[in-house]
């Protein structure tokens, strides 16, 4: 929001009057050659994002597709928390050189670290219910303040500063020990507070806890090996013996893939462990890690290093510690929650969540920081193309994404038929901010009105669909059938913006000295967003709060099951009158009636298959909903805090426009969001992608094989399993099912059979139970009902052959 006047960036207070504001950042331009010496290799970042988030996406589909599963995950995590890790960080603080270190920096750090830590700890100890709020204090707590420093943060530290300030890489090295071995002590001193209230005979005496904190904390590889470093630093003179240097250098260098890897790993379902109750604590906690941490930091670095003479060299210092900030919150601490049994959920959901909104932050940031001159006119290019190419690449995703919800049908169901509204703003935003490009550029008032007109009334319906797509999940719980009153929300939805927009062009005044879309209108166009952005935060925020209860993959799975028996016992009764159910008891011996389905189904209209085909629209995917709609608010309140800053901050500042360039791409970029979360349809894209393959792969290989040419392992788990397991397993999870109008056959759902193998231990974790009935699958021993897929984890039907 932000105008182009001359040599400097402007604000508009009331229409026709122009205030020049100078932003605070360094009075004088540096010459030439103290840019190229200073500036970041900011060339150098994308492609360092795309090696860090291109492992880490490798990591993850080794995961969701079962190569790697979540117990032999658990080996790789102690390879890189137990061996790796502490090696690199013993050969760092080795070689650490304490004579280049600015020391202000660390204390600037480690004071904001602990400024989070207390807010947060603070504001849950307040808030959070008696019973639990100790454990919440402290895990919440960790997670604010504990960064993905290694991992994420030192190839993105070392792409940009590498070449110009090599020594901000060994800061990584000292500032990791502020929350290992000061603060992270003192929240795990919070949750075992919380067990020794939770015992009630209360045996252990507070020393004791005390004395157990401490214990812990000096077991953990990475601080004693800190310690055992820094020792080694002063005794060893800063070199490491050459007889041991070729094996810590061996382990350090595989830290770096290793760990990024088992960070894709330790994304896949965690999801789906986010419950209703954790909406409004992952908003803040995300809040206090991406928005507030940094902020923080690089305001303690303005403040307390005087040190340098140089402005050049402590704004560098200062944007550092921005950049360090960002950070994303390290999977460890999933781990102590694991350990403490503590908001698991909360803390595995948000290190998914803060780990990807991490990526546009540093991105943005870093690029803004490489401009260490304000010349407002390329700021506004700059921010006027990256809104362009953003819209272009959302609008290829949402075209994508629409396609899929109406072949898909789902836009006929609610909430769906609320969420093509708001694919339908962004595509509508995406094209105004591309036609915004041309016709900005050009004396046509027409037009730039036309446009203007078209770009904010869509882009002011994406803030409204926010929190009435909120709304609405609240509502279903409540009132099944929403159809009835379903077109008040889509008049609000786009009445609203296309009222407010009217009324802003009418009573406003264009402001003819700018190009951004944002500002086009000045103050009263600053109002109008303010209202619009904090009405959704209020509606969502509330909503949101509302859904409090219960689990969205639970009650997902619980609507998806209820609605299509529903279905398949309406569509029985219509071919057979009698009273007669889909689910008919079973006898384990697998004695069959007359009219037993045998080895296929033959059913030209197979009741199953029907209720498989139901699931793709009876599947409200509520917890996606709820996600898109959290995600979403955090863009929301971004845009506020941008809005609000410039109507109270008469001098915003270069951290403004780092504000105005994230709002940017959260605005415009929408898409990519929406194609993430609904453009890959289980149903009408996975699935059927499986199925090809599974065809592709199995189809003739069955055909053609016999038994004895099939792999050992395969074998012998098939063998093991009719023999020993296969009768119980019969009886436990198998049920007579009507399959057609006279048929009937003996089946069961993938999940069913997953949950078992992990309930009778053939399986350590669904993983497993999935490879497990792959196996089973390739050996013969079950197959789908229509032999149409391949063994899943989900509500497909399958049957044990004969």
């Amino acid at each position: 929001m932000t105008a182009v006047t001359g040599g400097r960036i402007s604000t508009m207070g009331t229409p026709g009057r122009t205030t020049s504001l100078n932003f605070s950042y360094e009075e004088d331009a540096p010459d030439s050659s103290a840019l190229s010496s200073s500036a970041m290799s900011i060339d150098r970042l994308f492609p360092a994002l795309l090696e860090c988030f291109g492992i880490i996406l490798c990591g993850y589909v080794a995961g969701r597709a079962n190569i790697i599963t979540s117990t032999q995950a658990k080996g790789l995590g102690n390879f890189v928390s137990k061996f790796a890790l502490p090696a690199l960080l013993f050969k760092n603080m080795v070689l650490l050189d304490f004579g280049n270190v600015i020391w202000p920096f660390l204390w600037s750090i480690l004071i904001a670290k602990v400024s989070v830590f207390v807010i947060v700890c603070v504001l849950t100890l307040v808030v959070a219910s008696p019973e639990s709020r100790y454990s919440k204090a402290g895990i919440f707590s960790i997670f604010a303040t504990q960064s993905n420093d290694f991992a994420l943060g030192y190839p993105i530290v070392e792409a940009l500063y590498q070449n110009t300030h090599a020594e901000y890489l060994q800061y990584i090295y000292l500032v990791a020990p502020v929350s290992l071995m000061l603060l992270n002590p003192i929240g795990f001193a919070f949750c075992e507070i919380q067990k020794w209230k939770d015992q009630g005979n209360h045996q252990q005496s507070k020393f004791l806890i005390v004395g157990l904190v401490v214990l812990q904390v000096l077991k953990n590889p990475i601080v004693f090996m800190v310690i055992i470093g820094i020792i080694a630093h002063f005794v060893l003179h800063q070199t490491i013996p050459a007889f041991m240097a070729e094996f810590v250098d061996g382990l350090a260098n595989s830290f770096g893939g290793a760990a990024l890897f088992y960070l894709g790993l330790s994304m896949v379902g965690q999801l789906r462990k986010l419950t209703r109750s954790t909406v409004v604590t992952l908003i803040l906690l995300i809040t206090a890690k991406l928005l507030l941490m940094p902020l923080i930091c690089k305001d303690m670095v303005d403040l307390l290093d005087n040190s340098n003479t140089s402005a050049l060299n402590h704004s560098s210092l200062s944007n550092y510690a921005f950049l360090y900030g960002v950070f994303p919150t390290a999977p460890s601490v999933a781990i102590y929650a694991v350990y403490y049994n503590a908001e698991l959920e909360v803390v595995t959901s948000g290190m998914v969540i803060s780990t990807f909104l991490s990526a546009p932050i540093m991105y943005v940031s870093a690029w803004l920081l490489t401009i260490p001159w304000m010349d407002p006119e390329l700021l506004m290019n700059s921010l006027q193309n990256v809104s362009f190419n953003i819209s272009i690449v959302s609008l290829v995703a949402l075209v994508w994404t629409i396609t899929v919800m109406f072949l898909s049908k789902k836009f006929k169901r609610l909430p769906h038929m609320f969420t093509v509204n708001l694919f339908l703003a962004q595509f509508l935003t995406s094209c105004g901010m591309i036609l915004w490009n041309f016709v900005v550029k050009k004396d046509n008032f027409i037009g730039q009105i036309l446009t203007f007109t078209l770009l904010c009334t869509s882009l002011y319906s994406t803030y409204m669909w926010t929190g009435l797509i909120a709304l609405s999940l609240v509502l279903l719980r409540r009132i099944e059938d929403l159809k009835a009153s379903s077109g008040m929300l889509v008049i609000a939805g786009w009445g609203i913006p296309a009222l407010v927009t009217a009324v802003m062009l009418i009573s406003g005044e264009k402001m003819s000295d700018t190009i951004d879309s944002s500002f086009f209108y000045g103050k009263p166009q600053i109002i109008c967003t303010t209202v619009i952005a904090a009405l959704s935060i209020l509606l969502g925020g509330g909503s949101l709060v509302c859904l409090s209860r219960g689990s969205w993959a639970q009650n997902d799975e619980i609507m998806e099951g209820d609605s299509s028996v529903g279905t398949a016992e309406d569509l029985v009764t219509e071919v057979e009158p009698e009273n007669q159910t889909l689910v008919e008891p079973v006898t384990p011996s697998g004695d069959v009636n007359r009219g037993q389905c045998e080895n296929n189904c033959e059913s030209t209209d197979c009741l199953l298959v029907q209720v498989e085909e139901l699931q793709q629209v009876a599947d409200r995917q509520v917890a996606r909903h709820v996600l898109l709609c959290l995600l979403l608010t955090v863009s929301l309140l971004a845009n506020l805090s941008s809005c609000l800053w410039l109507l109270f901050n008469p001098v915003p500042g270069r951290l403004y426009l780092e504000l105005q360039f994230f709002c940017a791409v959260a605005n415009y970029g929408q898409g990519f969001l929406s194609f993430a979360l609904f453009g890959l349809d289980k149903h009408l894209i996975i699935l059927p992608f499986k199925k090809r393959l599974y065809n592709l792969w199995y189809g003739k290989k069955q055909e053609e094989q016999l038994e004895n040419e099939l792999p050992e392992d395969i074998r012998m788990t098939c063998t093991q399993f009719t023999k020993y397991h296969k009768d119980q397993c019969f009886h436990d999870i198998v049920k007579r099912r009507r399959c057609g109008k006279r048929t009937m056959v003996d089946c069961f759902l993938g999940c069913e059979l997953v949950e078992w193998l992990q309930q009778v231990g053939l399986a350590q974790d669904r993983g497993e139970a999935v490879l497990y009935g792959m196996r089973l699958q390739q050996g013969g021993v079950l197959q789908h009902i229509k032999q149409e897929y391949g063994f899943q984890d989900s509500r497909l039907y399958y049957r044990f052959t004969e």
